[in-house]
């Protein structure tokens, strides 16, 4: 009797019946699908929503509404999160925010922050303005694009954006997951200086259940940590230098506090 089953059939059955096998077993599988269901959730979920974002284009509370949704994307790849110093956001008060960056995962944490952060949007890379859907919900929810090697347009965008909102800048430059904090670029100390307002250091723990090198995700928690606004009033550009240091010195110090915690944790589980 001729098998009803197509070659395609079985195959497609055979890969379904090894996924779980896989993921228990494969670090390098778990890795890319936890990223692969992490991308696509965030971009289904921004298609979906194209609709009521573009209601108010360019509107930074946008982000509010789209953060509501894709923050479940969390429960899908296992991270869970620890928000500290909310009591320092001030929602009348603008400021330039400073974060270590370390994971396109911190985007995730943002989107628990958001809610409480109200007008805030974040600078970003102009190549990402064209990844589709998600680009073009980013856009119309206010995120402010620069291309690096224009600097002066660049300074332009970001100084305009601070006069209505609150700017989030990543000052390392780069994605960096290696245990430490790196040397800041001086951008958004400069615009702070230049605005005379604040500069709000928030700090994400490190990713300690993450290595982009062994290819390591695996289930973890992160502590996001909001500093005491640093003030810039009667500051000048010669203040720049000790300006970034003193943020960057504070970040480390709750930096390590905050990731020496959650290993402790983490060997005490195991």
């Amino acid at each position: 009797m001729a098998s009803s089953y197509s070659y395609p059939e079985l195959f497609l059955a055979g890969f379904i019946f090894t996924l779980p096998f896989l993921y228990e077993k494969s670090n390098v599988f778990r890795y890319y699908l936890k990223f692969f269901l992490y991308y696509v959730y965030v971009l289904i979920t921004c298609t979906i929503l194209l609709p009521v974002v573009l209601l108010y284009p360019r509107d930074v509370t946008n982000l509010i509404v789209a953060s509501r949704f894709c923050r479940y994307a969390s429960h899908i790849v296992g991270i869970e999160w620890e928000l500290k110093g909310l009591e320092h956001w001030d929602n009348e008060q603008c400021y330039i925010v400073i974060s270590n960056h370390q994971s396109s995962l911190d985007i995730l944490g943002m989107f628990e922050m958001w809610p409480r952060m109200k007008r805030c949007t974040v600078v970003a890379k102009r190549p990402l303005m064209f990844a589709g859907a998600f680009g073009f919900g980013a856009w119309l929810s206010g995120l402010v694009f620069i291309d690096r090697l224009r600097t002066a347009k660049a300074r332009q965008l970001m100084r305009e954006a601070t006069e209505r909102t609150k700017l989030w800048v990543f000052p390392e430059g780069a994605r960096f997951n290696k245990g430490s904090i790196q040397p800041f670029k001086k951008g958004a100390f400069y615009l702070a200086i230049d605005a005379q307002i604040p500069i709000m250091p928030v700090v994400f723990s490190q990713y300690y259940f993450l290595d982009n090198e062994t290819k390591t995700f695996e289930p973890g928690k992160v502590i996001i940590t909001t500093l005491p606004p640093i003030p810039t009033k009667g500051m000048t550009r010669n203040d720049l230098e000790a300006l970034s240091d003193m943020a960057r010195e504070q970040m480390i110090e709750v930096f390590n506090d905050s990731s020496k915690d959650l290993v402790k944790q983490k060997k005490i589980a195991i």
